[in-house]
């Protein structure tokens, strides 16, 4: 059987796609409160988990179970098209999970077993009996913990020798992974044909594109309001007053999104999400003042 060129292994992997959980992962290594300064060596290594290995594995397990859906939606994609022939999707996801594991045992328990849920919503979302991604509530889910909390509980896990985050870390780790339900929602815009044709019920297909569109950005803006509350509460009015300028240049661009949702669904990637990763920084730093202060 004939083997895939290295470029379309990297097109499997979506590279793209890495940047949340790197994201997230950064912002939980300075919610931590520690210096990064000598552990430069065990950051790498968790920006490596974060995105080249455990989001990578998710979407080549994705792209083999998905392949039939993309072969209407997306025929150009390596494993339908042909230029991954055979099973080697298939073989490659195994593969890279492994590896996965390997290099977060280096990294301690915590990171370890965040990991290793990361990597089995993973493989849950895509392949059968399970496939989470059958029902847009639960897929999304299990991406949206995957992508944003489970990152940023294992980038102030490894800052932390593998120990576990403090309470603050996981309330906002949690907040902002409901928040992310929103986000995944925007990306099922694209594929409601083929999900119809092939009986995936996510959000768009089960609520309709407006009504999918809405929900979207009422589940990406109540997570963050409650996170300024929390801000609050934890003596950061600064930090919570950032926060809410960003929440609220956010919401006069979710008025235009309800609009034409599956159309400028691609638009408000690039410009409210943008707007929401800044707040989860934002967010972060608070939690690295409240570590200084030791409240944390």
């Amino acid at each position: 059987m004939a083997s895939p060129r290295i470029s379309a292994v990297a097109e499997l992997f979506k590279p793209i796609t890495w940047f949340p959980p790197m994201w997230a992962f950064a912002c939980g290594v300075v919610a931590s409160g520690m210096s990064a300064q000598g552990r430069w060596l065990v950051v790498a290594l968790g920006v490596l988990l974060a995105g080249p290995l455990v989001c990578a594995t998710s979407q080549a397990a994705n792209d083999w179970y998905d392949r039939e859906v993309d072969a209407i939606n997306e025929p150009e994609r390596p494993i339908p098209s042909g230029r991954i022939p055979g099973r080697w999707g298939l073989y490659i996801a195994i593969v890279w999970t492994m590896v996965s594991l390997g290099v977060a045992a280096c990294l301690g328990t915590w990171v370890l077993c965040a990991a290793a849920v990361g990597l089995f919503l993973a493989w849950i979302y895509s392949a059968p009996p399970l496939r989470l991604k059958r029902n847009g509530w639960w897929g999304n889910s299990a991406c949206a913990l995957c992508y944003e909390g489970l990152a940023w509980v294992t980038g102030t896990a490894v800052m932390l020798g593998g120990a576990m985050p403090h309470w603050h870390s996981l309330v906002l780790a949690l907040l902002y992974s409901a928040g992310a339900h929103g986000i995944m929602t925007l990306n099922d815009f694209k594929s409601v044909e083929g999900d119809r044709r092939m009986g995936i019920d996510s959000l768009p297909v089960l609520l309709g594109v407006e009504r999918a569109g809405f929900f979207a950005c009422v589940s990406m803006a109540v997570p963050q309001v409650i996170v300024i509350m929390c801000l609050l509460a934890w003596g950061r009015p600064y930090h919570a007053i950032a926060v809410v300028c960003l929440l609220a240049a956010q919401l006069v661009l979710m008025g235009r999104l309800v609009e034409r949702p599956r159309e400028l669904a691609p638009w408000y990637n690039g410009t409210g999400i943008t707007l929401y990763v800044a707040g989860m920084l934002v967010s972060a730093f608070a939690l690295h003042g409240l570590a200084a202060t030791g409240a944390a």
